[in-house]
């Protein structure tokens, strides 16, 4: 089997790709361009470098269990990150972003600093569906006290981007971010003669469209890859069918299903938005 075999545009919206190619440690710069660019407007100097704390490993992924593919990461100034690519639309996602931007603030206590010296942590959720009832494409939060506005602390900050709500055209991409809102949003209709021109000038993303027109998966990868995207289909209509029907009976069959293909508690809690409880006494 040659290499062409396996040539095939991918979806970076698909976790798998997105890792593969942001929380690869010969990238850093693109992942460094893609966070400056979402945090141009909330953070004083930008990210000069970044330690992946989490690289893409064989033993972090299988075709046959669903695994969450998000990059863990911490720049020169000792503040973390959580990137988080989301192309199936999950129940209680805002509880979900919550809950591993404290795992990885938590996480810091296990490495031996104390209350003092915690760091802020910022988790970005880049998703494929709408979680958030605001217009905006791009919403931001942190801890604030209600009636004066002000923060309790820097400590905290979620990020939503919502492809589904990005509409600009390539007129209107003025700001990096848009570039690369857009870029993502249309990554594989792209090739490396086809890239529009004021998504060239931003060198970070010519690199990304390159690696993507380029990246050859190896026969591990591709069936990692085919499998990921059928579960996240598969994920799409089993809970776009509970949501219509609006029977929690349905999340339990799910669960049921879920169990025999071998997925975790937590995976199907994350799934189905029913509680471990539930889920045990399903199982």
């Amino acid at each position: 089997m040659n290499r062409g075999d396996f040539m095939c545009k991918i979806n970076p919206r698909v976790d798998f790709a997105f890792k593969l190619i942001f929380g690869n440690e010969q990238n850093k710069d693109i992942l460094i361009s893609l966070l400056n660019a979402i945090l141009e407007d909330y953070q004083a100097y930008p990210i000069q470098s970044i330690e992946i704390l989490n690289p893409l490993g064989t033993k972090e992924y299988s075709k046959d269990k669903l695994t969450i593919l998000d990059i863990k990461a911490k720049d020169e100034k000792g503040e973390y990150y959580n990137i988080e690519m989301q192309i199936s639309d999950q129940y209680y996602y805002q509880k979900r972003a919550l809950y591993y931007w404290s795992k990885l603030y938590t996480s810091q206590i296990s490495e031996g600093i104390g209350y003092k010296n915690l760091a802020k942590t910022i988790s970005i959720n880049i998703l494929n569906f709408n979680a958030i009832k605001e217009d905006d494409y791009h919403n931001v939060y942190r801890l604030r006290e209600l009636k004066k506005n002000t923060d309790l602390t820097d400590q905290l900050e979620i990020h939503f981007i919502e492809l589904e709500k990005f509409t600009k055209d390539l007129p209107d991409l003025k700001r990096t971010m848009d570039r690369w809102i857009y870029f993502l949003k249309y990554a594989e209709k792209f090739t490396e003669t086809n890239l529009p021109e004021p998504l060239k000038e931003i060198q970070p993303i010519e690199k990304a469209n390159v690696i993507i027109d380029r990246i050859s998966l190896n026969q591990e990868q591709r069936e990692i890859y085919e499998a990921r995207l059928k579960s996240l289909r598969d994920e799409d209509g089993a809970i776009e069918t509970a949501r219509i029907r609006g029977e929690e009976k349905k999340a339990i069959e799910i669960a049921k299903n879920l169990f025999k293909k071998k997925f975790s508690v937590e995976e199907i809690r994350e799934i189905t938005g029913l509680s471990e409880d539930e889920i045990k006494k399903i199982k």
